[in-house]
């Protein structure tokens, strides 16, 4: 996991969250930064999260790529929203 001054990826999730912990994992593997914040933990990061959609909370994981919102652990959308943003670091 990156801390950025400028995360360009957030994963919302909340610490029993096994797609969310995938989901980091996941990310580690490939070597792409991240920052993750607990909505459960953290009021700030549930209301930043709640501003982003609109209210239109349904679950966790919900990951910010670089302004691209994206529910769910949803491998396909996360690596095109990551290739269209340039934020793999093997290919930028």
């Amino acid at each position: 996991m990156s801390d950025t001054a400028d995360p360009k990826i957030i994963i919302y999730s909340t610490t029993w969250c096994a797609f969310c912990h995938t989901e980091a994992q996941w990310l580690d593997h490939l070597g792409i930064p991240y920052v993750k914040k607990d909505i459960e933990e953290d009021p700030e990061a549930q209301k930043e999260l709640m501003e982003k959609l609109d209210g239109n909370f349904s679950g966790v994981p919900v990951t910010d790529v670089a302004g691209d919102m994206i529910l769910g652990f949803d491998r396909p959308k996360l690596l095109e929203a990551i290739k269209t943003h340039k934020l793999d670091p093997k290919t930028a």
